[in-house]
Parts: structure tokens; sequence; C-alpha cells
């Protein structure tokens, strides 16, 4: 899979981990308790999450080698989302509520898998902790800005997602990824618009016209 491809959809759970390669599982990650302070600022995030039930937005996306690439990104909680490269890019993801679909433009080639076993399903789910099945392994608060990164429990391995935050209010603008490798994507969110109205046929995964001949599953 293409690098900026496999490293957005980490990120969005969120999302390198998706597709990559099983490893062995390693041990939940160690962290001083939680102050009180930070208790609180967690709280505040999951209450935003929450809240954010529609959501589209124009992204770019900066990869590990400094190359950017620019999209639309839409989410409609629970269960759905779409990342829309800018052409000449013809990759898309789609979550329908069930799986998550991956385009390759390219190739006219379509794989899935099921949301819960990606780390889409962290932001996807109805319900959002920041606790349980993810280990919040730090918490930065600066004015102006506050910054969440969480691992997969079960996995920590697998990469770091940070969460970045214009706080008073609170707004998502950008996440990071650490992956596997020591690598870092960072995708910044560009007058993310909340509460929107859209259409439901953005979440079901389609074949575009122009590869309908010669499609490949």
């Amino acid at each position: 899979m293409k690098t900026y491809l496999r490293t957005i959809l980490a990120a969005a759970a969120v999302m390198a981990a998706v597709l990559a390669p099983p490893g062995e599982s390693a041990a939940a990650p160690q962290r001083a308790p939680l102050t009180a302070a930070e208790r609180g600022e967690l709280e505040r995030v999951e209450r935003y999450l929450n809240e954010v039930r529609t959501m589209q937005s124009r992204f770019v996306q900066v990869n590990p080698d400094g190359r950017q690439v620019a999209g639309t990104f839409y989410l409609a909680r629970p269960g759905r989302m779409r990342l829309e490269y800018d052409p000449p890019i013809r990759d898309f993801i789609v979550a329908d509520g069930l799986m998550l679909f991956y385009w390759d433009g390219e190739m006219r080639q379509q794989s899935s898998t099921p949301i819960g076993s990606t780390l889409a399903d962290f932001i996807l789910r109805r319900n959002i902790a920041l606790s349980g099945d993810v280990t919040v392994t730090d918490v930065l608060a600066a004015p102006g800005v506050l910054e969440v990164s969480l691992v997969e429990t079960k996995d920590p391995g697998k990469g770091v997602l940070t969460l970045v935050f214009e706080d008073r209010p609170l707004n998502l603008r950008k996440w990071r990824v650490l992956d596997a490798q020591g690598l870092v994507t960072e995708v910044g969110l560009l007058n993310p618009r909340v509460g929107v109205p859209l259409d439901r046929n953005l979440f079901y995964f389609a074949v575009p016209e122009a590869d309908r001949r010669g499609f490949r599953h």
C-alpha cells in the first residue's frame, strides 16, 4: 500500500495499523497516574469528541518525506467516514458502519477490513472513551493548545496517535501519527465544520464510474 494512505489510515485512527501486517502483542504501556488536572482535560476532550456527530473539513497531510497532499474528510458518527484525496490521486477510504474500504485508483483494486479490527473504530464508535482499549500516554496543555497522545492498549507498538486541539473553545485542528517504523505523518484540518448535513451516499463504497471496467476485488 502507498505510504501516504497507510499513514492516514492510522491517523484517521485514527486511524499505520489499519492494514499493517500483525506483529507480536506488546505489554500494555505504563505511565505515571493521571493528575487531577489531566483527568479534567481528558474529560473535556471526551465530551467534545462525543458531541461531534458530523464533520466536514479540507485537510493537508504532510508525509514523513515532507511531501504534502490534500483532500476532504467527512465524518458521520457512529461508524461512518470518508477520506478523499484531490486529483490526480484517485484513491479514497470509506467506512460504512461495518467495514472500512480502501480503493486504490492506480491499481483499480478494492480491499476491506472490519471497522472493529482497526484503530478507526476509536473515533467512529457511538461512545468515545479515552480508556480501556486505548491508553493515554501523554497530556500536554499549553496556552491555546491541548495535545493528547494515545496508543492501542493491547498492542502499543503499532504507533502513537496525537490529537491536537485548539483550546478555549476546544476544537480538533490536527493529528500526528508516529508509526511502528518511527516515521511521523501530520494531518491538519482546514476550517472544519461540525454538525453539517452529509449525504449518506458518501459512506457507501462504490467503484468510481471511470474505473468500473477492469475492476478487481
